[in-house]
């Protein structure tokens, strides 16, 4: 049912909660290929009175080295993992996480996604913002959400 399944990551251990979850789906389902998928934002930044101005190029710099980690980070997470014969796949996006996961999943051909959430409500979502919260409503992809340990949901 389940052949290509996206696996946002974001470098963190409480995002990296869904790799069992993963791994039942992946060994159960006849899964193809995981493409694990980190997005990294290019730096921006609002300058203010007394802030360091950058060039393009340091800016150019900033966000390769960013790309770089995330690439070496999803490097090592999939090398860690095997499902049998599943293709086990990373990239590397840049943009908005939400918006950049949902056109990637639908341009890709992606059946599922599986991602971790804080399961914050009431204003710390309103103030932090939640990116599986803006997927789930901009994607047309199901998306299995992992609410993480010890996440309780309350402000």
């Amino acid at each position: 049912m389940y052949q290509k399944i996206m696996v946002p990551l974001d470098g963190s251990e409480l995002a990296e909660c869904v790799l069992p979850h993963l791994e039942t789906f992946a060994k159960a389902q006849g899964v193809e290929s995981v493409i694990l998928v980190r997005v990294v934002e290019p730096f921006s930044l609002t300058p203010v009175r007394g802030d360091p101005d950058f060039t393009e190029e340091q800016i150019e710099e900033i966000d390769a080295r960013n790309a770089a980690v995330a690439k070496e980070y999803l490097r090592q997470l999939a090398s860690r993992l095997d499902y049998g014969r599943v293709k086990i796949k990373t990239e590397v996006l840049t943009g908005k996480a939400a918006e950049t996961l949902a056109d990637y999943a639908a341009k890709h051909g992606i059946d599922l996604i599986i991602m971790a959430t804080h399961g914050r409500s009431g204003i710390s979502r309103w103030v932090l913002g939640s990116v599986a919260d803006r997927l789930l409503r901009s994607s047309h992809v199901p998306i299995l959400m992992v609410r993480a340990p010890g996440c309780t949901g309350r402000d």
